[in-house]
This record gives C-alpha cells, structure tokens and sequence, in this order.
C-alpha cells in the first residue's frame, strides 16, 4: 500500500529554487527533510502530502489535520516514529 502523509513545512535547508529544493517539514512532532521540487509555490506554514521523502502536493489545513488523525489513530506511522519513543 502507498500512503502519503501530511506534514506542516517549517523552514528550508536552503533557499535554491530547484527540483533539489529542500525544506524541513513537521509531522506531528517529528521533522523531516523533504524534497519540495514538485511544489515550487509550497511556503513555510504550508501543508503538504509527502510520499517517499517527497511532497507531492499542497493540501489545507483542516485536510491534513482530518488525514493526520486518523492516521495517528492506526499504526500506519509507526515507520517515521523514533526508536525511542
């Protein structure tokens, strides 16, 4: 099964507008970097849904909310969640 899932971008590793450009996203807590190549108008605060390491689409607010909790709800997430946690 693919799953892609929501996170929120909270800065970039660095400002190069390119296929390569890199930003940190949030996903409920746990930071990622992501490529963002394919969403050249995503800006910090944005949401995005993230496939594979890479942002796939710009999606609302409320969207990503509603698809984080119920993801939080299964153990789809366990993958991303850290050892120690």
């Amino acid at each position: 099964m693919c799953l892609a899932v929501p996170g929120k971008i909270i800065g970039f590793v660095d400002n190069i507008e390119s296929v390569f450009k890199i930003g940190k996203v949030s996903f409920d807590g746990i930071v990622k970097k992501i490529n963002l190549g394919l969403v050249p108008e995503a800006k910090e605060g944005d949401y995005v849904l993230v496939h594979v390491g890479v942002a796939m689409s710009v999606v609302d607010e409320e969207e990503a909310k509603r698809t984080m909790d119920f993801l939080l709800g299964t153990d789809d997430l366990d993958d991303i969640r850290p050892d120690d946690e």
